[in-house]
C-alpha cells in the first residue's frame, strides 16, 4: 500500500515529545513490511536535516529525505520561517499549512492509498481527505492538545465549504476544533494505547469530546495500538551512551558510575525523565519529596511548567539528595535510564508513554500510576503500580519497591525480568496495516 502519514514533528528532523519517535519508527517498520511509505511535516526554518527541493511555487516549496526507506517530505508555507515548532498562533499556523497538504503533494505527483494522520496539527489535512474521497486513519496522541480557536476568526483560515461550520463537523463550544475535525472525518480512530482508548471515552478523560469517541466506539471505529520502542536506539547491550550490559552486574556497574558522576550518597537512586507538567504528575513526585529523601536520590531531568521547573531547582538547590537537570539532554538520559534503581512515572494520564518501556529494558522498575499505556506495558511482577493520582498513593508504591530493594536477590531476579520483553514496532505495525486494509477497502 501507499501510506502518507502527516504529522506536526519526526525524529530526527524536529521533535519535542514522542510523536516525533513514533514519526520515525512506524514508518520504518512499515516500510520494513514492504510499503510504499511517505511521511510529510513542516518545513521548519530550523529543520534539523536538508531536504532535497522537490516543487516550489511563489511562496511555498516541497523538500524530500530519504531514509530506512521512507520518503520524508517537508512542506513550507511562509508561517513557518521561523525558529522552534510551536507558537501561539499554531491553529492558524497548521489551518493554512492543512488545506495546502493534498493539493502540493498532488502537484508534485504524490500518490496515496490511505492517509494516516497523527494528532490535531493533522486534523484538518483528514478532513480535506476525507472532502477528496481519501480513505484514512486519525490517531491521537494526547487529547489534551485539541486546536482550538475562536471559530468565528479562524474558520475562514480552514478554506473549507461553509457548511461545516457547524458542531457536526468542525466547531465545538464555539471554537474551531482541528481535533474534532479529525475524529469526526477519518475512516478510523487510533489511540496509542487499548486502556487510553477507552479512558478517552469517559468524561474523566474524554476533554469533553468523549461523546463523539463513544459514538465512533460504538461504531466499531476507535481501537487502541500500543507503541512500539526503537529497539536499537534503546538497547543497554549496544548502548554507546552508557557501559553497555546485558546483566544485573553490568547494570550496577552504570548505578556506580551514575552515582559518581552526580555525588550522590549510596541511598538507592529514583530518575525521572520527563516534560515537567502536571499531566505527568511531576507535582505529586514534588509534594512527595519530603519523604522520598528521606530514603532515596532523586534526579529530575526535564523542563516544562516554569513553577515545576523552579520548585526542582529550589530543592537541588538545597537538598543533597535532589539532582534537577533542565532541558533534555539524550546522553544523559540514557544513563539515567541506566543507572537509576527505579524510575517514576506518576502520570495523570498517559496515553502510552516510552519512558516506561525504556526503563524496564534498562532493568529499572518503573513506579508507576495504573492508567492508560502504563497499564498496558508494565507488568505487576516487574514494576509498582498505584491507583490515586496522590503524593499518598505514590509513596505506598514507592515504599513496597524500597521494600523489596532490602533483598538485592529478590531485586535482581524482579528488575531483570523487564530486559528481554519485547516492545517491537513489528505488532504494531502489523495491526495498522489490518486497520488501513479495512478502511481503504482491502480487507
Amino acid at each position: 500500500m501507499r501510506i502518507l502519514h502527516v504529522a506536526s514533528e519526526v525524529y530526527p528532523y524536529s521533535r519535542t515529545g514522542g510523536l516525533a519517535d513514533v514519526m520515525a519508527a512506524l514508518p520504518a517498520e512499515l516500510a520494513r513490511l514492504g510499503h510504499q511509505i511517505t511521511v510529510l511535516s513542516p518545513w521548519y526554518e530550523d529543520l534539523a536535516g536538508d531536504p532535497r527541493e522537490l516543487w516550489r511555487s511563489r511562496r511555498v516549496r516541497l523538500g524530500e529525505i530519504m531514509r530506512d526507506g521512507v520518503r520524508f517530505l517537508f512542506l513550507e508555507t511562509p508561517d513557518f520561517k521561523r525558529g522552534g515548532i510551536y507558537h501561539d498562533d499554531d491553529v492558524r499556523r497548521f489551518s493554512l499549512w492543512g488545506q495546502l497538504a493534498l493539493p502540493v503533494l498532488e502537484e508534485a505527483g504524490v500518490e496515496t492509498d490511505v492517509l494516516h494522520g497523527h494528532d490535531w496539527a493533522a486534523g484538518l489535512v483528514v478532513t480535506y481527505g476525507k472532502l477528496r474521497g481519501v480513505p484514512s486513519v486519525f490517531t491521537i496522541h494526547n487529547l489534551q492538545y485539541q486546536g482550538r480557536w475562536n471559530i468565528r476568526d479562524s474558520f475562514a483560515w480552514t478554506g473549507l465549504p461553509e457548511w461545516m461550520e457547524t458542531p457536526q463537523q468542525v466547531e465545538f463550544n464555539g471554537d474551531l476544533n482541528l481535533m474534532k475535525a479529525g475524529l469526526l472525518n477519518a475512516g478510523h480512530i487510533t489511540t496509542v494505547s487499548p486502556t487510553y482508548a477507552q479512558e478517552i471515552t469517559t468524561r474523566e478523560y474524554g476533554e469533553g469530546l468523549e461523546s463523539v469517541l463513544q459514538r465512533r466506539q460504538a461504531q466499531g471505529q476507535l481501537s487502541g495500538v500500543i507503541n512500539g520502542l526503537d529497539q536499537e536506539r534503546w538497547n543497554p547491550r549496544t548502548d554507546g551512551h552508557v557501559q553497555p550490559y546485558a546483566d544485573m552486574a553490568g547494570k550496577q556497574a552504570n548505578v556506580a558510575a551514575l552515582r559518581a558522576e552526580l555525588g550522590l550518597d549510596d541511598a538507592p537512586i529514583l530518575s525521572c525523565v520527563s516534560r515537567l507538567a502536571e499531566q505527568k504528575g511531576l507535582d505529586i513526585l514534588l509534594d512527595a519529596l519530603p519523604e522520598i529523601t528521606q530514603h532515596w536520590n532523586v534526579v529530575v531531568l526535564g523542563s516544562g511548567d516554569p513553577r515545576l521547573e523552579a520548585a526542582f531547582a529550589s530543592w537541588a538547590e538545597r537538598s543533597p539528595r535532589v539532582r534537577h537537570i533542565m532541558g533534555m539532554n539524550e546522553t544523559l538520559a540514557h544513563r539515567l535510564y541506566a543507572g537509576a534503581d527505579a524510575f517514576a512515572m506518576p502520570s495523570r494520564f498517559e496515553p502510552c508513554g516510552l519512558s516506561q518501556m525504556i526503563a524496564l529494558r534498562y532493568a529499572t522498575p518503573p513506579i508507576a500510576r495504573r492508567t492508560g499505556g502504563l497499564t498496558d506495558t508494565v507488568p505487576e511482577d516487574i514494576g509498582f503500580l498505584f491507583d490515586d493520582a496522590t503524593p499518598q498513593a505514590f509513596l505506598a508504591a514507592l515504599s513496597d519497591a524500597q521494600a523489596v530493594l532490602a533483598d538485592p536477590a529478590a531485586w535482581n531476579q524482579r528488575a531483570a525480568r523487564g530486559m528481554p520483553l519485547d516492545f517491537s514496532w513489528e505488532g504494531p505495525a502489523r495491526e495498522y496495516l489490518a486497520i488501513y486494509e479495512r478502511v481503504g477497502g482491502k480487507g
